[in-house]
């Protein structure tokens, strides 16, 4: 179930409540691992944007979900997604809602959610 902290940018919230909101089309992906990570596996229809790079490429993500108001970020287990969620914010993604998919893409692959392009 979704879960909110009051002191983080973000809500958390499982890779099965993630694939229903893509599934939706209420939201939009972003992978914030390395490229070698994202070749091994990764979800469908996630775009790589490595964390180091997630508050100069703002506007790509801005771009990427268009109208849609949510955008859940996703690293290997939960962690660089999350920091990946506050650089966002800090850089200035304030109108759009956060995400951060706990378990990561280890979690994604775990449920048999779908990987590749």
């Amino acid at each position: 179930m979704a879960t909110k902290d009051p002191n983080e940018p973000f809500t958390r919230l499982s890779v099965n409540e993630a694939k229903e909101k893509l599934d939706a089309g209420t939201a939009v992906m972003v992978d914030v691992r390395e490229p070698d990570e994202y070749v091994e596996v990764h979800a469908t229809g996630v775009r790589l944007i490595p964390v180091n790079s997630v508050m100069h490429e703002v506007p790509q993500i801005r771009e990427l979900a268009g109208d849609r108001q949510e955008v859940l970020f996703i690293c290997k287990s939960g962690q660089r997604s999350a920091l990946a969620a506050e650089f966002a914010t800090a850089a200035g993604l304030d109108d759009k809602d956060l995400f951060n998919v706990e378990g990561g893409t280890q979690a994604w692959v775990a449920a048999g959610l779908p990987t590749g392009d």
